[in-house]
């Protein structure tokens, strides 16, 4: 496991200070080690460039990203991410595609095979360890992205949106699938999310984020008893916890579209 720690964190697009687009200015935040870490805020706010900061995909304009007090500068094996688009290979099937990473890593072939199996099994696709990505829904094949990400053992797991394409039946079984994997393996998380109730239900902290350039605006515990279930989404505490989260928004998403 590690802590995240980004201080005073400014991202700017553009080298040209008239046109130049600032996607973040001002951000801190610590995410401590073995904690999942949601943040929500309007489109554009800059959710998907603190990810891709902690990813080490792109650079801090100023300011400083640490993971345990070591200087991000580029992507990482103790960092696995999970994107939106599930970005598998489409020509290997469900379990070449989990040992993907391990291949990289240059694992044996028995303990790369070991690892990639039991990651399988814990998504619940070890029926589909030989089909292509064509063969799956677009809930198994996040599924699978789950899967590769785990495999290489990763101290922080980065996850962009990755239920935002699902329907809301799949997406709450993948919900409560995360949760378990999580609670199990106490990986230090950090989850992208548009939906309030998913950031609540996932969530050991919510942080909202301000209207571009993105900032945390508010920081909020999520202190519901764990394990979870979907009972506690209409528990007096989630709906208040809910109710000032769409406070903390409102205002910003009409910022935000307004500079849209």
């Amino acid at each position: 496991m590690a802590e995240v720690q980004l201080h005073n964190v400014a991202v700017r697009f553009g080298s040209n200070v008239a046109t130049q687009i600032t996607a973040l200015d001002g951000l801190d935040l610590v995410i401590p080690e073995g904690q999942f870490a949601v943040i929500v805020g309007p489109s554009g706010c800059g959710k998907s460039s603190c990810l891709d900061l902690v990813a080490g995909l792109n650079a801090a304009t100023e300011g400083k990203s640490t993971i345990d007090g070591v200087t991000i500068e580029k992507p990482g094996p103790e960092r696995g991410m999970v994107p939106q688009n599930y970005s598998l290979f489409p020509w290997l099937t469900v379990q070449k595609n989990v040992e993907f990473g391990l291949d990289l890593a240059k694992v044996s072939k028995s303990e790369r095979e070991k690892r990639a199996s039991h990651y399988v099994e814990a998504v619940g696709l070890s029926a589909f360890k030989n089909s292509y990505p064509s063969q799956l829904s677009g809930g198994m094949k996040q599924r699978v992205a789950i899967a590769r990400a785990l495999a290489v053992d990763p101290e922080v797991l980065l996850m962009d949106e990755p239920f935002g394409a699902l329907d809301s039946q799949t997406r709450a079984v993948m919900q409560e699938l995360l949760l378990k994997i999580w609670q199990e393996e106490r990986k230090t998380v950090l989850f992208i999310t548009h939906d309030i109730d998913e950031a609540l239900f996932l969530g050991d902290v919510v942080y909202v984020m301000s209207a571009r350039p993105g900032r945390i605006m508010d920081t909020i515990p999520v202190k519901i008893d764990r394990p979870r279930d979907y009972s506690v989404t209409t528990s007096p505490e989630f709906v208040e916890l809910k109710k000032r989260i769409m406070s903390s928004l409102h205002d910003e998403v009409d910022k935000a579209l307004a500079m849209n």
